[in-house]
C-alpha cells in the first residue's frame, strides 16, 4: 500500500529535495507552495501525512493546522523557526512532530516512520475503492469521513474485503463472525449486508450469489 504525503513548503528547492528523498523511500508525494492551496487540497483529497512549513504565503502553518485539525491528518512541521515558544505552539496545535531546518534526510525519514507507525498507516490499513479499513483500531473511513459501524458490521465488511471476488456462503459468514455457537438464522447476514451497503455506499460491489451468499467485487 502506497503512503500519500503532502509537502507544504514555499521554497521550491527544499520542496523538490524532500519529494525526491521521499520518492526514493517509496512514498507517494504531492507538493503545494501556498497555505490556502494546501487547505483546499487537504479538504478534497486523502493524505496519510502532511509535512508543513510554518512561514507560508496565503495562510501560515499555525493557521492551516487549526483549519485541518478536525480532519485527523497527522502533521509534521518543518521550519526554520527554532525558538522554544514556536515549538511549543506547534506541538500544542496538534502537530505530531516539529523538525527544525536544516535537517538530515535520514532524520526526516525516521520521524515520518514513527508518526506513520503511531497512526498505524504502515501495516494494518486495507483499502477498497475509497474505503480505508484500519483493522487494529476497528476504524473504517470513506475518504476522510469515519463511518460508524457496529462490531459485527465491521467484521463482516473486513471479511468480505479480505476475500474479495470470492463467493462466501451465509453459513461461512455466520461461523466466522458469530461463531460456532450462534443459533440465529442466516437472514441475520442479509440484514447486516443491507446496512453495510447503505452506510458504505458500495451496494453495487456487494453481489448476491443465488442460493449461496455474497461476493465483494472490484
Amino acid at each position: 500500500m502506497k503512503i500519500n504525503i503532502l509537502i507544504v513548503e514555499d521554497d521550491e528547492a527544499i520542496s523538490n529535495l524532500i519529494r525526491i528523498s521521499l520518492g526514493i523511500a517509496g512514498y507517494e508525494c504531492k507538493q503545494v507552495f501556498d497555505g490556502m492551496e494546501a487547505f483546499n487540497l487537504i479538504k478534497k483529497e486523502s493524505f496519510d501525512l502532511v509535512l508543513m512549513d510554518i512561514m507560508l504565503p496565503g495562510i501560515d502553518g499555525f493557521e492551516l493546522m487549526k483549519r485541518i485539525k478536525s480532519l485527523n491528518v497527522p502533521v509534521i512541521f518543518l521550519t526554520a523557526k527554532n525558538g522554544l515558544a514556536d515549538k511549543i505552539t506547534g506541538l500544542k496545535s496538534g502537530a505530531e512532530d516539529y523538525i527544525v531546518k536544516p535537517f538530515e534526510t535520514v532524520e526526516l525519514l525516521a520521524r515520518i516512520e514513527i508518526v506513520l507507525r503511531r497512526y498505524s498507516k504502515n501495516n494494518n490499513c486495507i483499502e477498497f475503492k475509497r474505503l480505508k479499513i484500519y483493522e487494529d483500531e476497528r476504524i473504517i473511513k470513506n475518504g476522510d469521513e469515519t463511518i460508524d459501524l457496529t462490531l459485527k458490521e465491521f467484521e463482516l465488511i473486513l471479511l468480505l474485503v479480505k476475500n474479495k471476488n470470492m463467493a462466501l456462503s451465509r453459513e461461512y459468514l455466520l461461523e466466522k463472525i458469530w461463531g460456532y455457537e450462534y443459533m440465529g438464522e442466516t437472514r441475520t447476514i442479509d440484514t447486516h449486508i443491507q446496512k453495510i451497503r447503505k452506510k458504505l455506499d458500495i451496494g453495487d460491489n456487494i453481489k448476491t450469489v443465488y442460493k449461496i451468499g455474497y461476493r465483494l467485487e472490484e
